[in-house]
Order: C-alpha cells, then sequence, then structure tokens
C-alpha cells in the first residue's frame, strides 16, 4: 500500500494572507523508507560565512567564527536575502559524506545549472567570471579555502552532533512515525493529514521523484527551516539540529555528591553525556585520553547508566533513564 504525502511550502504576504505550493511525496505504508537523513559539510561552510556576515543568528559564538577569509565572490553570493544557489551545497549521500566529495560534485556541475542558479541569487554578482565554468570553479575555490580555515579543525566536533541529531530523530522516526519526527523537527514544520506543512519564503510546485525526502540537520540553520526544491537536485529539507546552544560551552561540573561515589571523571562524563556523544569528542571535550574515555565509559554501559548505537563508523553513547535518575537523584 503507498501513502501520498505532499510537502507544502508556505510565503506569508504583506496583507496577512499566505500562498502555498504543493509538493507531492510518494512513502511506502512504513513512512520511512523514502525519508533519509544525511550531514552536508558545505552546509556548514555556508551558514558560517552567513553567520560572519550577520545574515544567519546563531544561539552561541563560536569563540572560532570571527573572521571572514578573503574569499569576496562566495560572499558575495552569501550575501543573498532569499537564495543562495544549491549547487554550492549539493545534497549529500549520507551521514559519511565528506566535504572532499561535495567539493567534487561542486566542480562537476553543469555550466548551465550554474548559470540557471546564479541567475537565481538576489545579490550583486558582478564581481564573478561571466564565463558559468569560471565562476563555478572560483566558487568551489573559495568554498575550500572557507572549509579548510575555518570548518575543517572543529569538523569532528560538529559532526558528533549532526550524527547525534540524526541517531535521535532515527529513533523518534521508528518508534513514532514521521508525524511524532516531524511534531519536534521545528515549529514551521508538521505533519497534517497526509501534508507535511512547511512554512518558509518561496513559492513553487515540485513533485519530489522516486528519490524521496532528504532530511539535513545542520549547526548554523538555527533558528531557520529550508528547503532544497531547484531540479535536479533531490528535494530536502534543512534543519537545526538539537543541542546547538550548548555546542561550545563548557560542560557543567557533576554533583559532588555524585563525583564522591562514581568518581569525578565517570561523573563528569554522565554529566555531560545530555545530548548522545561519541569516545573521541568526549576525550576532546575534556581533555582525557580516548583509552580512559573509553574505559570510564563501559564501566557506566555496564552499571545500566550509558547505552550505545553505533552510527557508521561511530558508537554514540546516551545516558539511560536509570543515568538520568542518578544524575538527578531520583533514583
Amino acid at each position: 500500500m503507498l501513502v501520498r504525502l505532499r510537502l507544502i511550502r508556505v510565503r506569508h504576504t504583506d496583507s496577512g494572507e499566505s500562498e502555498s505550493v504543493v509538493i507531492e511525496l510518494v512513502l511506502t505504508a512504513a513512512g520511512s523508507q523514502r525519508v533519509r537523513f544525511a550531514i552536508s559539510p558545505l552546509e556548514e561552510v555556508l551558514g558560517a560565512v552567513q553567520t560572519l556576515l550577520g545574515i544567519r543568528r546563531h544561539p552561541a559564538a563560536p569563540p572560532w567564527l570571527s573572521e571572514v577569509p578573503d574569499v569576496p565572490e562566495l560572499t558575495a553570493v552569501l550575501s543573498a536575502r532569499h537564495y543562495l544557489t544549491e549547487f554550492l551545497s549539493p545534497p549529500p549521500d549520507g551521514p559519511e559524506t565528506t566535504a572532499e566529495a561535495q567539493l567534487a560534485v561542486v566542480r562537476a556541475t553543469p555550466p548551465a545549472q550554474v548559470a540557471l542558479e546564479l541567475g537565481m541569487v538576489d545579490a550583486d554578482l558582478s564581481g564573478l567570471p561571466a564565463d558559468p565554468t569560471a565562476a563555478r570553479d572560483l566558487l568551489a575555490d573559495q568554498l575550500e579555502t572557507v572549509w579548510d580555515a575555518l570548518l575543517a579543525p572543529e569538523w569532528p566536533r560538529l559532526r558528533e552532533l549532526l550524527a547525534a541529531d540524526i541517531a535521535h530523530r532515527t529513533r523518534q522516526l521508528g518508534s513514532g512515525g514521521l508525524a511524532a519526527m516531524l511534531a519536534e523537527l521545528h515549529p514551521r514544520v508538521r505533519l497534517s493529514g497526509t501534508s507535511v506543512l512547511v512554512d518558509v519564503r518561496s513559492r513553487e510546485r515540485l513533485p519530489i521523484d522516486a528519490r524521496g525526502l532528504l532530511l539535513i540537520p545542520a549547526v548554523f540553520a538555527w533558528p531557520n527551516v529550508g528547503v532544497v526544491t531547484v531540479p535536479p537536485w533531490q528535494i530536502s529539507l534543512l534543519y537545526p539540529a538539537r543541542g546547538v546552544a550548548s555546542l561550545w560551552t563548557s560542560a557543567a561540573e557533576p554533583p559532588a555528591p555524585l563525583a564522591e561515589v562514581l568518581g569525578r571523571t565517570r561523573a563528569l562524563l554522565l554529566t555531560t553525556l545530555d545530548r548522545p556523544a561519541a569516545t573521541t569528542e568526549l576525550a576532546r571535550r575534556h581533555d582525557l585520553a580516548p583509552a580512559t574515555v573509553s574505559a570510564h565509559l563501559t564501566a557506566l554501559r555496564a552499571a545500566g547508566l550509558l547505552a550505545a548505537e553505533r552510527r557508521g563508523h561511530r558508537v554514540l553513547y546516551r545516558r539511560t533513564e536509570l543515568g538520568d535518575a542518578l544524575l538527578t537523584g531520583k533514583l
């Protein structure tokens, strides 16, 4: 049995009325075979530059995000308010997509597609080469410059947060279905009957093909949500990842009584795991050896205070209900 869904983008006019567009999506009855998640390194590049330009807001100021590298043409494109192109951040293949793989896709974008998308950008692009191939290659080089200077050193931490978000959404999708997962995805996204409603500033009609709907969590998407609809790219929904506000804050000190019982390091790890994280992330965050963190996580898991879930090549740890109860003193 097939279930027909529609993805509707809504734009509110000055008069308060709304304009909507219907994008049809066909899913199996299970509701998840045509919905998948992916991580986009280049989306974080675009978001980081826009954050520096003051176009996007962020709940916490990353200490390393202070100056845009010298990329005037890319900055011009990203100064747009409504459309930034899709080819500069092509929909990724999955959670393991790398910046290198996406940059290869950018550099392989057909010149006609580049010209089409750059022509839609609402910004002054007079500084770009008129030849779309030259413009594409220049922008790809500048994307790589920003990646190397700003994002690559911080990517392990960002990637772990994005992977943890995907793990959480996947559990929601499996246990409560599409409606439950979308209900917590973003205030502007919801399931209404057989329609996915997305409240954004856009108006267009495009059927979602057999590739289905791609969901992309992003660190620098906050507080917005966006939809990729320009052919031939896969229809994608971009949303803020969970835990972004505390991404660059220091972990809280564990309760003293808990530290006396478990030891400070184990109590600190238990306190930190309010969102899933991998051994390497925890080691970097607390300046500990990975082997030390691994041993403590194993002990906490054996005691039933943590659970583990494999995501690709990584194992993410999270507190169990017993761990929550111990931390809050509600045993």
